[in-house]
């Protein structure tokens, strides 16, 4: 089968589209930075992800569709381009070294976590077993206050069981608040470990979507990065800061109520993760599909 012909004006569209959605959150990103203004939010988002916003807003096809006009030749200036009769394409021959290692991670992570059911009872306290027992010029977002102090951060922490098997969450956490946990994740189990109801397991969509650049389509980067927006405002509306200050009411995780409505926005959240998930899983597999190919 032939692949996709897209016409410049149908391409540009796209890319125009893409670049003015992503730039809702790269501009004031920016113009926070440039003011030396730190978000304890959104920040997240573009320092501990290491995707620069340029890049955010820069679109490409993927692999598989071949782009036509004039316009199409500055393609050529990025990794994996090649032009060929009808336009410009990205090879997947070019998911070489690294990269294919990295598809062939990301493909072993995302099928084992889409194969699990989610659990939806967490309930955030990875936020709080960051900063359990820590003293107060330690806290990782000083400049917003703990809702409940620290006393009060500890007490919630002690009445709680914490089920974090999320290693990147579970790093962080206090000396004290590791012996806590039910589990005791490490990098080499990460793909034992990882489920689909996990924030931090969703919003890493975006990671993985990254690290296969350019291979991943762009709307598919920018879908993960939205889902990763709206779950970062839940890890951290569900977290011991208070950052009303910022916009965002608390949930108290501390009350049924707030774990009730905590469980729903996760519930919510994996349902919305499962189909980009699926998408990446499809790009790895055609990825390394393509190698198999190649070699034989």
């Amino acid at each position: 089968m032939s692949p996709p012909v897209l016409a410049e004006p149908e391409w540009q569209a796209r890319e125009q589209a893409h670049a003015e959605r992503m730039r809702a959150w790269t501009v004031p990103h920016q113009r926070r930075r440039a003011r030396g203004e730190k978000h304890p939010v959104l920040d997240f988002l573009f320092t501990y992800y290491s995707y620069r916003p340029g890049h955010l807003e820069r679109w490409q096809p993927g692999a598989g569709s071949v782009l036509a006009g004039p316009a199409a030749r500055r393609f050529l200036d990025r990794p994996g381009f090649t032009e060929t009769a009808g336009g410009v394409v990205l090879d997947p021959a070019a998911c070489t070294g690294r990269r294919a290692r990295t598809a062939e991670f990301v493909l072993r992570l995302l099928s084992a976590t889409a194969s699990r059911p989610p659990r939806l009872s967490c309930f955030g306290l990875h936020e709080w077993a960051m900063v359990y027992r820590e003293p107060a010029e330690s806290v990782r977002h000083d400049q917003v206050p703990l809702r409940l102090g620290s006393a009060g951060t500890d007490a919630v922490v002690e009445s709680m069981e914490m089920r974090c098997g999320h290693f990147d969450a579970f790093r962080f956490f206090t000396a004290p608040a590791r012996p806590r946990n039910t589990l005791a994740p490490t990098r080499e189990s990460q793909v034992e470990l990882e489920q689909p109801g996990c924030l931090h397991a969703n919003m890493d969509l975006f990671k993985w979507a990254y690290k296969l650049d350019p291979f991943v389509p762009a709307e598919l980067v920018g879908d993960c990065f939205a889902l990763a927006a709206d779950v970062r405002e839940l890890d951290m509306r569900a977290s011991p800061y208070d950052l009303s200050g910022y916009g965002y009411p608390p949930v108290c995780v501390e009350t049924p109520a707030g774990r009730a409505a905590y469980a729903r926005a996760q519930a919510e959240f994996t349902r919305r993760a499962a189909p980009l998930r699926a998408r990446l899983i499809e790009v790895c597999r055609a990825l390394l599909d393509h190698r198999m190919v190649e070699r034989d």
